[in-house]
């Protein structure tokens, strides 16, 4: 059985646990599929080139709200899509290569189980391998959760990590799920010029968004896509390229194909967990502490295998969080997952961090909200924006700032500024009153809800 000091498991976030400063040990990384992970290859770097692809095309439709002569004869879906994949597909091998050529690193591509605390199984193309180690770091990832009726069709259907290779956008696109992945592809497919509908479980869009977002995230959604709310998909029939949903109150969608984005589940249950007595939640996260360690000495877990919260930039954290463990065992950091900031990339775009205000209601928080509108300042009159708006939530007395909600042109950037006050524990007024606000620019609307607070 070949022993190493370290396998990391996961070829993702995992990958970035494992620099120079290794190179006394003798590391493994292990990964049975892609290198770079999900958000290389099937998430959020891919979707985020196809949105805004998708947004030129929408920005080419409305030029005339700007006095501008323009005509959208379509997009190349093929050619952007071979431009995207081109690109990442390349950096996936690099990626490879390179630590394959690293004289310290073992690569296994093949998929990991535990058969006992700290061995593993590698089941390769050409057979198996035994090892064990010292240290394990499981960053193996998650999936998309396909519902039973969807898998027990035999019918096709896409998921995120494939609708974005085919090979054109279809005449007629069902989605099933109503966060911010469905929300995201489904902008991207009509702009593409897909007709799209939306299957959604909930009475509203996006509903872990604070429930101002989501009420006119889903009234926009509802001119541009049918909309088929507090409804489950019971049955799928029909043929390949024309599918026929049944919904739970009888009712029908007729679609050229079917994506499923109905949320995303750990791959713990892919690893035999229970042979090296590893924890995991009901919900199949793998169970760490503040440290990111499991129950097993020895073993760490990181990213969406685990984390409370699957994000990308919440997975690198913690793989920095890991790494520093694992070289400094007696002076341990922890991470924290108290203020993730957050963004759906649709049109509008959409970002967040810190409570929603029925999070506040539901804990009897004295709470003082601020709103301003893009259209209350003077960039949002050049946006010709009548949607958008900025959201504050603070503490009454101390102005303590508890969340923010945006929706609406650069919203990723322009939280920006209220996720540094929070963080660094800058109080709502201060944040508004101590330092210039450029006029005019978009950040004035973070200025103006702040102010509204009338703190």
């Amino acid at each position: 059985m070949r022993q190493h000091d370290l396998v990391v498991i996961g070829a993702g976030s995992g990958n970035a646990v494992v620099d120079d400063s290794f190179a006394g040990l003798d590391v493994a990384v292990v990964e049975e599929r892609w290198f770079g992970g999900t958000c290389l290859n099937a998430g959020c770097i891919p979707s985020k080139m196809f949105a805004h692809t998708g947004h030129v095309a929408r920005t080419v439709g409305e030029a005339g709200a700007f006095d501008v002569d323009a005509e959208l004869r379509g997009v190349r879906w093929r050619q952007m899509r071979d431009r995207v994949f081109g690109r990442l597909d390349a950096e996936r091998e690099e990626g490879r290569r390179g630590r394959r050529e690293a004289d310290f690193v073992t690569v296994y591509e093949g998929r990991a189980r535990f058969t006992g605390p700290r061995e593993l199984r590698i089941a390769l193309a050409d057979g198996a391998v035994d090892i064990t180690a010292r240290q394990i770091v499981i960053a193996a990832g998650g999936r998309p959760l396909v519902p039973g009726p969807v898998a027990d069709s035999g019918l096709p259907y896409e998921t995120s990590d494939t609708v974005m290779r085919i090979d054109a956008p279809p005449r007629r696109l069902a989605v099933l799920g109503g966060g911010y992945i469905a929300a995201e592809l489904a902008e991207v497919f009509a702009a593409a010029g897909s007709s799209v509908v939306i299957v959604e479980k909930e009475d509203h869009l996006l509903g872990p968004q604070d429930e101002t977002v989501a009420a006119r995230f889903t009234e926009l959604a509802r001119s541009r896509y049918e909309l088929r709310l507090g409804r489950e998909v019971t049955a799928v029939g029909g043929r390949a390229g024309a599918l026929r949903l049944t919904l739970d109150d009888g009712a029908t969608v007729e679609a050229d194909m079917l994506l499923v984005a109905a949320g995303r589940v750990p791959n713990s249950d892919r690893l035999h967990l229970d042979a090296a007595g590893i924890a995991t939640r009901d919900d199949g996260r793998i169970v760490v502490d503040a440290y990111q360690r499991t129950g097993v000495e020895g073993v760490f877990a990181l990213g969406d295998v685990c984390t409370p919260v699957p994000l990308k930039h919440v997975a690198n954290r913690e793989a920095q969080v890991v790494a520093h463990n694992l070289r400094h065992p007696d002076d341990l950091i922890a991470a924290d997952h108290d203020l993730v900031p957050a963004a759906v990339f649709t049109r509008p775009q959409i970002a967040s961090v810190g409570a929603t205000e029925q999070d506040c209601r539901e804990r009897g928080v004295d709470l003082l909200v601020g709103e301003a509108r893009y259209e209350d300042i003077a960039y949002g009159w050049a946006l010709e924006d009548t949607t958008g708006f900025c959201k504050v939530l603070a503490e009454r007395g101390t102005g303590r700032l508890l969340g923010a909600h945006l929706m609406g042109p650069q919203a990723p950037a322009l939280i920006q500024p209220l996720v540094l006050a929070m963080a660094l524990g800058i109080d709502a007024a201060t944040l508004a009153t101590s330092a210039y606000w450029i006029h005019p620019a978009p950040t004035e609307l973070v200025e103006k809800a702040l102010l509204d607070l009338g703190l």
